[in-house]
């Protein structure tokens, strides 16, 4: 294969591996759009309406890690075509659905499907693509699908269900998931799976999943059941006491699925850690500034969605090279930490919405800035992640990196949940009207999410070390990998 040629495909391949991020971040949001419909169509109740978007949840976050490693295993191609396959199927039967138990069963095969298939995403880009300048720029395409994807679902879902109905939001996903599969089978390639050596750790696959599965319904449901509950606790404590366990399990087997040495890839431990609390701070503000726009100015769904396109458009205008071309000329320390402030700064702007306020210019700007901080700060935050990770350990580094984001984003909104409905009780109790007690507990939860912020500014000052310049070129696959071509 020629130079041309190789580069060509390793850009195509980019482009389907996105495409694939793109279908699993949408259906994080696009349903909630036409949730109303499906409701009134299946003849749902509210607790039950939940698992529509919980069972999907679930499953994502459960099964990131055991699939990650998978691909380092098997092959990070298979794991992905095969998570494609269920994802787009899934995505058939969610669409045919004509009952409750049917909907939320296939959205959970979709959320399991969702994360074979992203787990191993950031490690196909980072064997693809060694050269730090052109991973950059990889990486900024990934980050404008999974920033902006948000944003592009609940306009999507509000167009879908409006034009034609609820079931089309399923439908969408066929011929998007056909081309992803016809064009990965070609352009994909595969690494050489280091294999399963001495047998399967079945045990620690099963532990970490159900202990990871159990943390993500916690705190899902901890909205319902409220964070200091029994039921959260309970469910939190069990699921701590399988991760606990499986830990143990780990450092005792030959063979384990998730070897403890990941942990000492300091660049990747502190940019999740960074990353976490950044994550808690945007999802923050795709939960609140929603449910703002909605019930105090009186939005409907598809002008939610265009209100989020400032932040969609500016990580776009990023992604198409500025972030990759500051990373070359100043590092990734320099670029990520004014990115971090930017993020504090535009949730900070959005602390002082009021009752009787609109959306331009406060919220229009804090979007905008929004997008600014995370199109500068992500992209240099998951290079440095994956800088130093082993090639063989590469699909268990992307689910850790996807792990901190979808835990730390679902605990986030949880949290803020909480702050905000009991602000806005107590306010509502001293006779505020709706909108002020409503606003005054977007105020409060907005401090917080702000507070996530600078606790991951504070963060990547204080543990994030400019590498030197030899160390900047990310690990090879090990010489003498064979690679499939497709």
């Amino acid at each position: 294969m020629s130079a041309i040629t190789e580069s060509r495909r390793r850009w195509l391949a980019l482009f389907v591996v996105c495409l694939a991020m793109l279908m699993n971040v949408l259906d994080l949001t696009v349903v909630n759009v036409a949730l109303p419909k499906i409701q009134h169509d299946l003849h749902f109740t509210q607790a039950g309406l939940a698992w529509v978007i919980d069972a999907y949840m679930v499953a994502f976050g459960g099964f990131l890690l055991m699939s990650g490693r998978l691909g380092d295993l098997i092959g990070r191609k298979k794991v992905f075509l095969v998570g494609l396959a269920i994802f787009t199927a899934a995505s058939l039967v969610c669409g045919i659905a004509s009952s409750q138990g049917v909907l939320i069963g296939a959205r959970f095969v979709q959320g399991l499907a969702g994360s074979l298939s992203t787990s191993v995403i950031l490690a196909i880009i980072a064997t693809e693509f060694t050269d730090a300048t052109e991973r950059a720029k990889a990486m900024s395409a990934y980050i404008f699908v999974a920033v902006g994807g948000g944003s592009i679902g609940l306009v999507a879902g509000g167009l879908i269900t409006q034009a034609l109905n609820w079931h089309w939001i399923f439908f969408i996903n066929l011929p998007i998931g056909a081309v992803a599969l016809a064009l990965g089978a070609l352009l994909v390639r595969e690494n050489a799976g280091i294999g399963w050596r001495q047998g399967v750790d079945v045990l620690g696959s099963l532990l970490v999943t159900g202990g990871l599965m159990l943390l993500v319904y916690a705190i899902v449901k901890s909205t319902e059941y409220g964070l200091g509950s029994l039921h959260t606790l309970g469910f939190g404590g069990l699921a701590l006491a399988l991760l606990a366990g499986f830990m143990v399990l780990e450092s005792r087997l030959r063979n384990p699925i998730m070897p403890l040495r990941i942990f000492a890839v300091r660049g990747l431990m502190s940019s999740s850690v960074i990353r976490a609390c950044l994550f808690v701070g945007m999802y923050g503000v795709f939960f609140l500034g929603t449910l703002y726009l909605e019930h105090v100015l009186g939005y409907g769904a598809l002008r939610t969605g265009l209100a989020f396109l400032p932040m969609t458009l500016v990580v776009a205008v990023m992604s198409i090279g500025v972030t990759a071309r500051l990373v070359t000329a100043f590092g990734p320390r320099r670029v990520a930490l004014p990115g971090i402030l930017c993020v504090v700064a535009a949730v900070a702007m959005l602390s002082q919405i009021s009752a009787n306020g609109s959306y331009f210019p406060l919220m229009f700007f804090a979007f905008a800035l929004m997008g600014l901080g995370m199109g500068s700060a992500s992209v240099p935050l998951l290079g440095l992640a994956m800088a130093h990770v082993p090639a063989k350990d590469a699909g268990l580094a992307s689910g850790v990196v996807n792990v901190s984001m979808q835990v730390a984003g679902a605990l986030g909104v949880a949290i803020l949940s909480t702050i905000a409905t009991d602000r806005s009780k107590t306010l509502s109790g001293l006779h505020h009207t709706l909108a002020s007690a409503l606003t005054g507990g977007y105020q409060l939860a907005f401090i917080a999410a702000a507070g996530a912020a600078v606790a991951a500014f504070l963060l990547a000052v204080t543990i994030v070390r400019a590498p030197r310049r030899a160390q900047e070129e990310p690990a090879r696959e090990p010489a003498g990998t064979a690679r499939a071509e497709a």
